[in-house]
């Protein structure tokens, strides 16, 4: 970022946690675009909370065992339902976390951040999965499978280098696994064009191997769960999350029974539901019975006492329709895509009061979290798949060293991890800074490290476990102590050692590459 650049509405804080402006947002700002292909940035972190339900991780952080420092420096600053994952993590359940790299050009420090993320999942007990995307990359991409075969050796090369143990963990391709395309072949009956379209922009023009690769990868984040169901996180840069948001849906799609709470016999939505919670809750106002409230009085009470709107008016539609039925709260099991032996096999595990109906089964006697054991239970003694919604953590896109996006098409933007190390000693002297136009001003009023390609390269990578010294440069930078010229230096030298270490290390595990069950060699051809 250059100097004159206005600050980012989302800086990184060395005490841990992205700062975020708590102002609206501009009239006419931009919408942020999320193209799983594309050259993604995203200008405003806070935008995808607002436009795509993305949660704050900040707000989780104290539950995370032992975070990992790029979750405690808000590099990583946002999730999708991770609560499932730090559970299993804190009580010593089974959990699982999976990325996949789609090995178009070497890597690079910004894949650096995955391949970290991977590994610390794994040394806290997580079963770890990382996948070569080698059929997006042909088919999203047009990489020859000699290229795929390069760049994809160097990918493992460096995630092994630095802590992957393909011993206690799953390294494969796309092209190679059986049970992913499967799998992927099941998920395509429940996906649509129409849906494609509507997440991605395909249109006429777009190849069919393109839109099959989609599946392929929402097959890949559901693998972890083929044998077990069980929370699985997905670390990515947020570009990726409309592929999390699909695979969430299918996951919920290809389950046997939905659950859900209800009040009476009739089918509620989402947005009448709570309609009928309220009437019930005030069943004492106004039912003869408040033991049995009839629904024909709780839509008397809900059109005197609710402002008229589409929900309301359907919730009270239905329950006149339901005229002298109790309203009384009970557990719902919907038949999405049940066998008959597997429905009739979840009336038969229900215990205590239940009503059976053509679609859905009411429990009186049972708790929701419950029934939603119950019903993944029968679902997988029926050879279902049981899948819990997959999880998610994203991180900040890095800036590149020239300013502006990181790009592999740009090498001077970036540092490979095959770099020759002078040459990333090279990269980082002439990165731009957040620095004033003079060290006087620098001394006056202190650089500007959130704008800082290079204090970025502390927070993300040279500053490693030790919090205390990416404080240190991020308080001497603003306080004017720091000037860029030293604090370039110091990172150059910092980053010659770390990829003189790492290449290094890349040599000692080629051994255990060769020995990993993964297939370095496609046998296709085109």
């Amino acid at each position: 970022m250059t100097d004159d650049s206005p600050a980012p509405d989302d800086g990184l804080r060395p005490d841990g946690g992205a700062g975020t402006d708590t102002e609206a947002d501009a009239e006419g700002a931009d919408e942020v675009a999320l193209d799983p292909w594309g050259s993604s940035s995203v200008d405003d972190y806070r935008k995808l909370f607002e436009e795509f339900g993305i949660e704050e991780f900040d707000e989780i952080l104290e539950g995370v065992p032992t975070p990992h420092y790029l979750m405690r420096r808000g590099v990583i600053f946002g999730h999708r339902d991770y609560r499932p994952v730090a559970e299993a993590m804190r009580d010593g359940e089974p959990f699982a976390a999976l990325s996949g790299f789609m090995p178009t050009g070497d890597p690079h420090i910004g894949h650096k951040l995955v391949f970290d993320e991977i590994i610390w999942h794994q040394q806290q007990g997580g079963d770890a999965y990382a996948l070569i995307a080698d059929l997006e990359a042909h088919s999203a991409r047009g990489l020859t499978w000699d290229e795929i075969d390069e760049h994809s050796r160097n990918y493992l090369l460096s995630l092994l280098a630095l802590g992957f143990d393909p011993e206690e963990g799953e390294l494969y391709r796309q092209s190679d696994n059986r049970e992913v395309q499967d799998l992927a072949f099941e998920l395509g009956a429940d996906a649509n064009f129409s849906e494609l379209q509507a997440i991605y922009g395909f249109d006429g023009e777009t190849d069919v191997s393109h839109m099959q690769s989609v599946v392929t990868q929402m097959a890949d984040i559901l693998y972890p769960q083929l044998e077990e169901p069980k929370p699985t996180v997905i670390p990515v840069g947020p570009d990726q999350d409309p592929h999390v948001r699909l695979a969430r849906d299918l996951a919920e799609r290809m389950r046997f029974f939905g659950v859900t709470t209800a009040y009476a016999s009739f089918e509620v939505t989402d947005e009448e539901l709570p309609h009928l919670e309220a009437a019930y809750d005030a069943r004492a106002e106004y039912a003869e019975d408040p033991e049995l409230p009839r629904c024909v009085e709780a839509a008397e009470w809900l059109s005197a006492n609710r402002t008229a709107g589409g929900a309301v008016e359907s919730a009270v539609s239905k329950l006149e329709n339901a005229g002298m039925e109790p309203l009384r709260p009970r557990t719902r099991f919907l038949d999405r895509r049940a066998t008959e032996a597997a429905f009739e096999g979840l009336i038969e595990a229900i215990d205590g009061e239940k009503r059976v109906f053509e679609g859905h089964v009411d429990a009186f006697d049972l708790e929701r979290e419950a029934a939603e054991t119950l019903a993944r239970e029968v679902e997988l003694e029926y050879d279902g798949y049981g899948f819990l919604p997959p999880s998610s953590i994203y991180h900040r896109f890095m800036t590149g060293l020239t300013g502006g996006k990181m790009s592999s098409s740009i090498p001077a933007s970036h540092i490979s991890l095959l770099d020759d190390p002078e040459d990333g000693y090279d990269k980082v002297k002439s990165a731009t800074t957040g620095g004033r136009e003079t060290a006087e001003k620098q001394r006056e009023l202190g650089g500007r490290a959130d704008e800082c390609p290079v204090y970025e390269l502390y927070a993300y990578l040279l500053a490693g476990d030790d919090d205390e010294f990416a404080k240190e440069v991020y308080d001497e930078c603003v306080g004017g102590e720091r000037l860029c010229g030293d604090c370039k230096e110091q990172a150059a030298e910092l980053m010659r050692e770390f990829l003189a270490d790492h290449q290094e290390k890349r040599e000692e595990v080629e051994a255990l590459l060769e020995d990993a069950e993964i297939e370095l060699e496609s046998p296709r051809q085109g």
